[in-house]
Order: structure tokens, then C-alpha cells, then sequence
């Protein structure tokens, strides 16, 4: 009949321990609309039936896909990524500890003098005790969930980490990309100028030797003369932009890319096609890493309300330990040396002045903070994507018309030329033809630099790229426990302090 009442109190307290005073936790209605806008500047966003790929297949070109590969191991800010995942995983270990008692074996010796005045045989005399034991001390049963729920914050902070991971991952990779498409649009703009600059000489040459033999003037002579100054201060300007461009993918990549691996024009790093899934909606936001990690930090500061909640309970906490002690060490663990603790005690707080209750208050808060920070992200990633596909929807027409503007301001300049060799028009129209030409040239590079970022900006946005390799969340729950493990092991060989 004792065992079965023991059994019946192990298995209450076995119930209680397993429940929370936590908050149910509801996912925050997201503040956006069900779906993405519509109109005229999303008219030509292309969808397809397939979920996103992964980066290695997202990626096409040879080249910029082992600039990736070189970023993902070199980047310092994805290498602090990573490390925070280990730091999560070890103070979720740590509070997970907290769960079981912390066991610490101790030994111990003392000795003391009796002087002949305290003596009972009226000499003095040296004693000695020793002393062997396992004890743990002051383990707290976790009836109210106190223990657990901060154990559940530091579990939510740990898949926070390995989100931020992913979307520092998610990140680069999408950093990487448009910084090697701009290195090769930055070479665009260099060889443009240097061939500016090279027809603008020629031009200054021919006037140069005009205005010797009087067949042109000196207003002509020094118009020639500015075309040239100009195209030089330009391929400067562009030579400086081509090497602040490779020192930019330098400091994203963490190490020096290989000058075979760098574009020689204006590359597709991808030409993997449209990746909007068909149908877009809102809820693909649920996706992002980062919203993901903002949901998590939600749910921790969610569970911290319930540890804040159980302080106001009572705190039942065991100190036990069974050992032996003798007056000799050699007869330490001999029998009848035997000797063993138990001492339960129950703290209910009464008067705390007003701590516990601005302890609770202050986790709420936390809490509000932390649903306001996730509606936040949700509200920023529906804006990036929503620019995104209105760059998709819109820069294949501008890159277009673009291109007419191109084609047409070349034959403007090549009749400009035509008439002043006939005397039709002077010198000026021709550097104003010259000009616009240049410019249009210019604009075009831009725009397809722009389109070409815009597929892996739009990918990005989307949360491609953030497949976290080899780490899982089954996984993370199996490794948690062997972390509180080891946590626990240092606990006992260091001695336990508490001990």
C-alpha cells in the first residue's frame, strides 16, 4: 500500500513537472494582404509550377557559382552566423541541464588539535575525520514549469540562431551574385569609355589637322579638344569604380577571387529562368529565414511569461547525499562508516517588493516587443518582394526600349557625321550626337546590370538559397540532450560548486 501511494506521488509530480504556466502560443495574423499587388509594372512577372531551387542549381554560370562556394567558406559574417548556432546550442544545453540534479562526489579531510584544558584525559590530542560522498544539492522540482519554460526559450533561441544563419546564408549568396554581375557591368563601362575615348582622339587628330590647313576653326578645334578631356576624365572615373568593384566581391567573398574566375563582361550569373511560384501569395513570406527567426524570438519571449508566471508559486528544492566518514582513512569504507542526507525545503515567496510581479511585467512586455518585431519583418519582406517583382515585371521592357534608344542615337550620330563631312551642319551637332550616344550606351549597361540582378534579388526575397545543410530542426532536438549532457558532466567533474 506505501509503494502504491509513492508511485501515485512520483506520477503526480511527474505530470506537474511536464506542464507549463506559458501562454498558448498563436501565430500573430500577418499585417499584409493575401496577395502580392497586381498591375501594370507586374504584368510580365513570369511564374513557374516549381518551389525554389536550391542555390547550386539556381546559380548556372561555372564561374560565379565557385565565387559562391568560395564565400560560403571564407565570409567572415556567415562564419559568426555559424558559431551563434553553436553558442545557442550551448546555453540551451546549459538551461536543459537544469532539468536533472547536478551529482558532485567530494572528499574530504579535517583535522584539529585538542588542547590538554578541553582535554577529558587532560592531554592534548590530534583527531581526524575523513569524509566520501555523492550529494546534489538544492535540485529544484519544476511543479510550476519554471525550469521548462526557460529551458523552451533557450530551445527557441537556438532555432532563432540556425534561422539567422540560414538568412545570412540566403544573404551572401545573393550579395555575391549582383556584386559579380556589377564587377563585369563595371568592365562594360571601362571598355565603353576607353573606346569614347579612343574615337574622341581620333576625332581631335582629324580637326587637329583641319584647322592647320584652314579648313576649320578654332571654335571647332577646342570643341574636339573637350570631347577628349571629358573621355579621359571618364575612363579614369571607370577604371576607379572597375577596382573599388573588385575589392567589393574581395570583402564578400572573405578571400582574393581569382582573376579567371571574375566576369569578362556583363555575365549571367544565372540564367535559371522565372522562379515566382505560380499563384503567389502572401503566406510564401512564412518561408524567409528571417521571418522564421522572428517567430522564433516570439515563442521564446512567449515561454519566458511562463517562467516569469511560476515565481510566484512555491519552489520545492531537494539537497541529498549518501557517503561514509571515518576517523581513519584507511577504515573509510569499511562497514558501519556508512552515513547519507535528505533534506527538502519549500521557499514560498511572500513579500519581494514588487520583484516578481515587474519580472512578469517586464516578460510581457518582452512579449508585445516580440510580436511587434515579427509583424516588422513581415511587413518589410512583403515590401522587398513586392519591389522585386515589380523590377522583374518592368526592366525587360526598359532594357528594350533601352536598347532602340542605343540603335537609334548610333545612326543618329553616324548621320551627324556624314553631313558635317558635307558641310550640312557644323562640328557641334556632331559632339551633341557623340553625347547622346554615349549616354544611351551608358543607360543600356545599367539597365541590364539591373536586370540581371533582378532575378537573384527576387530569389532572395523569396527565402532561396537558405536550405540549412546538414542542420535540421530533428536534429537539433537530438543533439540538445547529449549538449545537456555534457553540460552536466563538467557540472560533476568540476566539483558542482553546490556540492
Amino acid at each position: 500500500m506505501k509503494a502504491l501511494k509513492l508511485t501515485v506521488i512520483a506520477c503526480s509530480l511527474a505530470v506537474c513537472a511536464g506542464c507549463t504556466m506559458a501562454p498558448k502560443y498563436e501565430r500573430p495574423a500577418a499585417p499584409v494582404a493575401a496577395t502580392f499587388p497586381t498591375g501594370e509594372a507586374y504584368k510580365d512577372v513570369m511564374t513557374t509550377a516549381s518551389p525554389l531551387p536550391d542555390w547550386k542549381v539556381f546559380i548556372t554560370n561555372p564561374k560565379a557559382k565557385k565565387v559562391v562556394e568560395m564565400a560560403l567558406a571564407n565570409n567572415r559574417d556567415l562564419r559568426v552566423a555559424i558559431l551563434n548556432i553553436e553558442k545557442a546550442r550551448a546555453a540551451y544545453g546549459i538551461q536543459r541541464s537544469a532539468l536533472m540534479p547536478s551529482v558532485a562526489a567530494g572528499l574530504q579531510e579535517n583535522t584539529g588539535k585538542t588542547p590538554s584544558m578541553m582535554s577529558a584525559t587532560g592531554s592534548s590530542y590530534v583527531s581526524h575525520t575523513y569524509q566520501a560522498n555523492l550529494a546534489s544539492t538544492a535540485w529544484e522540482l519544476d511543479l510550476f514549469g519554471r525550469v521548462r519554460s526557460l529551458s523552451e526559450a533557450a530551445l527557441q533561441q537556438f532555432f532563432s540562431a540556425e534561422e539567422n544563419r540560414a538568412a545570412a546564408q540566403n544573404a551572401l549568396i545573393a550579395q555575391v551574385a549582383t556584386s559579380w554581375i556589377n564587377l563585369g557591368a563595371q568592365k562594360e563601362f571601362l571598355r565603353l569609355q576607353k573606346i569614347t575615348l579612343q574615337s574622341q582622339e581620333e576625332s581631335f587628330k582629324l580637326m587637329s589637322d583641319s584647322y592647320r590647313l584652314g579648313a576649320s576653326s578654332l571654335l571647332e578645334l577646342e570643341q574636339a579638344r573637350t570631347t577628349v578631356a571629358t573621355a579621359r576624365a571618364a575612363v579614369a572615373q571607370y577604371e576607379r569604380s572597375l577596382a573599388q568593384a573588385q575589392n567589393a566581391l574581395n570583402l564578400v567573398v572573405g578571400s582574393q577571387v581569382p582573376a579567371d574566375l571574375e566576369p569578362n563582361n556583363l555575365e549571367e550569373a544565372t540564367n535559371y529562368g522565372a522562379i515566382a511560384p505560380a499563384g503567389l501569395s502572401s503566406d510564401i513570406l512564412l518561408n524567409r529565414p528571417d521571418i522564421k527567426a522572428a517567430e522564433h524570438d516570439l515563442m521564446s519571449a512567449n515561454a519566458n511569461i511562463g517562467a516569469a508566471r511560476a515565481n510566484f508559486f512555491p519552489r520545492i528544492s531537494l539537497t541529498a547525499g549518501i557517503g561514509s566518514s571515518s576517523r581513519h582513512l584507511s577504515d573509510l569504507f569499511d562497514a558501519g562508516t556508512g552515513l547519507w542526507t535528505f533534506a527538502p525545503s519549500v521557499s514560498l515567496p511572500i513579500f519581494t517588493g514588487g520583484a516578481n510581479l515587474s519580472t512578469l511585467r517586464q516578460a510581457e512586455a518582452q512579449q508585445k516587443i516580440m510580436v511587434a518585431t515579427y509583424e516588422k519583418t513581415v511587413q518589410n519582406a512583403f515590401a522587398e518582394v513586392s519591389d522585386a517583382l515589380a523590377t522583374v515585371g518592368t526592366v525587360n521592357r526598359q532594357c528594350a526600349a533601352l536598347k532602340d534608344l542605343v540603335n537609334a542615337t548610333e545612326t543618329a550620330y553616324r548621320l551627324s557625321q556624314s553631313r558635317y563631312k558635307n558641310g550640312l551642319d557644323g562640328f557641334l551637332t556632331v559632339l551633341e550626337s557623340q553625347r547622346q550616344m554615349v549616354a544611351a550606351q551608358t543607360n543600356y549597361i545599367s539597365a541590364e546590370s539591373n536586370r540581371l540582378s533582378s532575378g537573384v534579388m527576387l530569389y532572395k526575397v523569396l527565402g532561396g538559397g537558405s536550405v540549412i545543410e546538414p542542420e535540421t530542426r530533428a536534429a537539433a532536438q537530438t543533439e540538445a540532450p547529449a549538449a545537456a549532457e555534457q553540460a552536466q558532466a563538467v557540472h560533476v567533474s568540476s566539483g558542482g560548486g553546490n556540492a
